[in-house]
């Protein structure tokens, strides 16, 4: 009987392991959302490489034990690759960012989301799913007398780009063909210096392969954009993905690791990150926080500061 259930538990732990290793074969889109979890699977791989070895000791559980240590092994390693180098956090910040997916049913927490953000002492407000703040559009306005998006009412009120500083340049645009005008690409000058601030809201990676349709358009639209750069939104995977590695990489974007899980929310901290705020040299981030309340949503909040590194010296002038 011993026999018997070991070599059930070890064909089911050899299928799960193989469909995660997928990713070093394929991306396939059905399991890139999988691909997002490989940390938090090995970790189960290897409790189960555990078991399995507690009920029989036979080399093919420790040939499972080490495929799944290696499965977290490199998880970490490829997270670590997009990691920020130390720039001296007791420097002050050139401008502070907020980015939140407040959720688009969040009607009932709209006030305590509009207080939340007007108190933040954030320079930049990236909202997302941002039709619930309609009825406090004209108070955030007193706070940040700029802003990108909901002009039109609730039903064009998605994404929200709010500044306290005069937009040097703003442009609405769309990614893929399943949703509209969730990119947005701004600049705003901080200490005589411009910043390219640039929103994306991208699609579940497992409806059909949109999302990767949606990180071409993005990647082209980074691509053509020079000087210091923020890339921050709901990109619905973790960095750990390989289609947001591709893009990470090609756009020389990077965080500070590890990054605060924003999702899903009843994890708190063992969640994954699947909200981002990334940043181009000669722009750093020197702080990277979840908001201490998620107010309703199903994602937690971001907030970053940032420097700026002029000839090898880091800028903190505000």
């Amino acid at each position: 009987m011993r026999d018997i259930i070991y070599w059930i538990l070890c064909a089911f732990l050899t299928v799960a392991i193989a469909i995660v290793s997928l990713r070093y074969v394929t991306n396939f889109w059905l399991l890139s959302f999988v691909y997002s979890f490989q940390v938090h699977l090995g970790v189960v791989f290897v409790a189960a490489s555990l078991i399995i070895l507690a009920i029989k000791r036979q080399i093919y559980g420790f040939v499972l034990l080490l495929a799944s240590l290696l499965l977290v092994v490199h998880g970490v390693i490829m997270l670590r690759e997009f990691s920020e180098g130390d720039r001296g956090t007791d420097r002050q910040p050139l401008f502070r960012l907020m980015s939140f997916n407040i959720a688009i049913d969040n009607w009932k927490n709209s006030t305590e989301i509009t207080d939340m953000v007007i108190a933040s002492n954030a320079d930049v407000v990236n909202l997302l799913e941002a039709k619930p703040l309609t009825f406090h559009l004209q108070q955030l306005f007193k706070a940040y007398p700029y802003h990108i998006g909901c002009d039109a009412g609730k039903d064009t009120c998605d994404t929200l780009v709010l500044s306290k500083r005069p937009f040097v340049s703003r442009q609405v645009a769309s990614m893929g063909s399943l949703r509209k005008n969730r990119l947005v690409m701004a600049s705003v000058s901080f200490g005589g210096e411009t910043i390219n601030l640039v929103s994306a809201h991208l699609t579940k990676p497992y409806f059909d392969d949109f999302q990767m349709a949606e990180l071409e358009d993005l990647g082209k639209a980074l691509g053509s954009i020079d000087g210091p750069l923020v890339l921050s939104g709901d990109f619905n995977s973790s960095a750990i993905a390989p289609s947001i590695q591709a893009l990470l990489r090609e756009q020389k974007l990077k965080t500070i690791t590890p990054e605060p899980a924003t999702w899903p929310i009843g994890a708190g901290a063992l969640g994954i990150a699947i909200d981002h705020i990334f940043a181009r040299a000669p722009l750093h981030l020197t702080s990277l926080k979840r908001l201490e309340d998620n107010l309703g949503s199903n994602h937690s909040g971001l907030i970053a500061d940032f420097v700026l590194d002029k000839g090898g010296e880091t800028s903190s002038t505000k």
